[in-house]
């Protein structure tokens, strides 16, 4: 590097949020002080701009700050740049070693970091020749301070803190230590609304159409209401499917606090990603709950059904919509809307389901499987009602018949797995005694290493296997004793219905998993067969052939 006749100097400033919760580093209106005195000290030196970066990492290079530096650098505006110390252009040894070698030489750039007497113009010195251990250090102390950090914040989860800078829509940030959530009754009536309405069946889309026509704020426009600054964030101002989402399955609204869902890559990579469920931090009931927890546990239920609700071209949904499967291609059936016109009747409409890959594709893709609307809720109606009458009249004969039924199907099953657990228990038993003999014959030198370390290998894979299936086994065992929870919790909702007079939504949504309808046959001659699959009682295909018969068009599970 040449020296120049004349500098233009850029000066370069950064405090993090872990530097001031350590209390180690100067601030940043000290570090200006500091290098602009030093600029004016020096001859044919010219101060052209000050960059600074507060509150951002130095392990991360993709900071406002430094690219404004760097531009200018390539440009030319600058021919200088200035910081207090190396740690404060970068913690990342890699990054900051690329710049101050490659990158500033190639433009003719000069590099002073003032405390640490790094001048790259004098390339000799023994400050250069400390820098790769001054940048190791330096990255070594960011690694050290994120541990540190992560692990306060794991501690703060635990202790049930609320660590979040904002808190959702419908709740406040509480004045306490823990800052934990208080409700805000100004949103608060909106979020129950949601919740009534997705438990009834409607969709995200259609909950948003109705705040939006109701005027509701949406979040982001009601925090910076609060904060009395304008919403930085492109925004029509109007709430969207999205947005609705999030609110219906965020478990703050029972008033949960979840820590700990998120982290980066590393302490160097910022990138975020989502944790496994069972890695979260999870403290229930610290707060007041907007909704309470049957309604939240019933909004989880509908949002995971295998309907989302699509919405017709009327503004509604249909209690069936999206619940019900071809038997044969396995697609979804849609309803299709015709109109007729008779000298009896006049013009009248007629809806009907087909095979959703039939409507795309044709016959040649697969055939119609077309039932009535009418017909297929009237089906299904007559099911529910008859089930419902049965339960109010012999609720314990019903509770046993669902049990059998429930016993049935899981009866070949548990005897299978059963058997295969009491195998890999007895099994791994052996493999502890064999790897146990294995390692003391081979501490007693009976063995050659490479032979007991292959034996060693092979017999840790074989109990690591038995291990996952015994686990599966024991899985299984809690299964079955789910069942008789999952028939008190069906026969509950079916006294619900009882006095149900037509299909709604909610009613499907509570009480149907799916239901599978088949094409017309020979076999059936003018019967058509269709499956109705119940939630908690019938889970599988399978059950099917031990659970329905089709007398006409009626589908009954007897």
């Amino acid at each position: 590097m040449t020296k120049q006749s004349h500098y233009n100097v850029g000066i370069y400033v950064r405090l993090s949020q872990e530097d001031e919760r350590a209390g180690e580093s100067i601030s940043i209106e000290n570090q200006k002080k500091m290098l602009t005195e030093y600029v004016s000290q020096q001859p044919d030196w010219s101060l052209v701009e000050i960059c600074e970066d507060d509150g951002y990492s130095g392990t991360d290079f993709n900071r406002p700050g430094v690219r404004q530096l760097l531009d200018d650098a390539r440009s030319g505006k600058i021919n200088l740049i200035l910081c207090k110390d190396l740690s404060r252009f970068g913690r990342n040894y890699i990054e900051v070693g690329q710049y101050i070698d490659y990158i500033f030489p190639s433009f003719n750039i000069r590099f002073i970091a003032l405390s640490d007497n790094v001048d790259t113009l004098d390339r000799n010195s023994t400050a250069m020749d400390m820098m790769p251990i001054m940048n190791l250090f330096n990255e070594w102390h960011a690694a050290n301070t994120s541990k540190k950090i992560r692990a306060v914040m794991v501690s703060n989860a635990k202790q049930g803190k609320y660590h979040a800078p904002v808190v959702p829509f419908g709740y406040l940030v509480g004045e306490t230590e823990n800052r934990l959530p208080v409700v805000d009754e100004t949103n608060a009536p909106y979020v129950r609304m949601m919740y009534k309405m997705r438990s009834e069946g409607a969709s995200s889309p259609q909950i948003a159409k109705v705040l939006n026509a109701q005027g509701v704020i949406t979040p982001s426009d009601y925090t910076y209401k609060r904060l009395g600054k304008p919403n930085p964030y492109i925004s029509n101002h109007l709430w969207n499917a999205a947005m609705v989402r999030y609110i219906l399955e965020n478990p703050i609204y029972k008033g949960s606090v979840v820590s700990q869902k998120y982290t980066t890559v590393s302490y160097k990579n910022h990138k975020k990603y989502i944790k496994d469920s069972d890695e979260w931090i999870v403290i229930e009931d610290a707060f007041e709950p907007i909704v309470d927890k049957e309604l939240w546990d019933k909004v989880q239920e509908v949002n995971k059904s295998c309907s989302h609700g699509k919405v017709t071209k009327s503004g509604v949904i249909l209690p069936l919509g999206g619940l019900m499967y071809c038997a044969d291609c396995g697609a979804k059936l849609k309803n299709n809307t015709t109109f007729h016109e008779t000298k009896k009747r006049g013009k009248y409409k007629l809806v009907t389901y087909i095979c959703n890959t039939y409507a795309n594709h044709g016959k040649e893709a697969c055939s119609s499987h077309s039932i009535l609307q009418r017909i297929i809720e009237g089906l299904v109606l007559e099911d529910i009602r008859a089930r419902a009458k049965r339960v109010i009249e012999d609720e314990d004969g019903e509770r046993q018949r669902y049990m059998a039924i429930k016993a049935n199907e899981r009866k070949q099953q548990t005897e299978d797995e059963g058997r295969l657990l009491k195998q890999a228990e007895n099994r791994l038993a052996e493999l502890d005694t064999i790897i146990s003999k294995t390692y003391e014959e081979r501490m007693l030198s009976k063995l050659p290493d490479e032979l007991s370390a292959k034996m060693l290998e092979k017999y840790s894979a074989a109990q690591k296997e038995l291990s996952a299936q015994a686990e599966q086994g024991r899985k299984s065992k809690v299964q079955a004793e789910q069942d008789q929870h999952d028939v008190e919790k069906f026969i509950q909702r079916l006294k619900k219905w009882s006095d149900v007079e037509c299909l709604t939504r909610e009613l499907c949504l509570d009480l149907i998993e799916f239901i599978v309808v088949y094409a017309s046959h020979e076999e059936y001659g003018a019967s058509r067969k269709v499956d109705i699959y119940y939630k908690f009682i019938n889970n599988s295909l399978a059950d099917s052939r031990n659970l329905f018969i089709t007398v006409n068009w009626v589908a009954d599970l007897s």
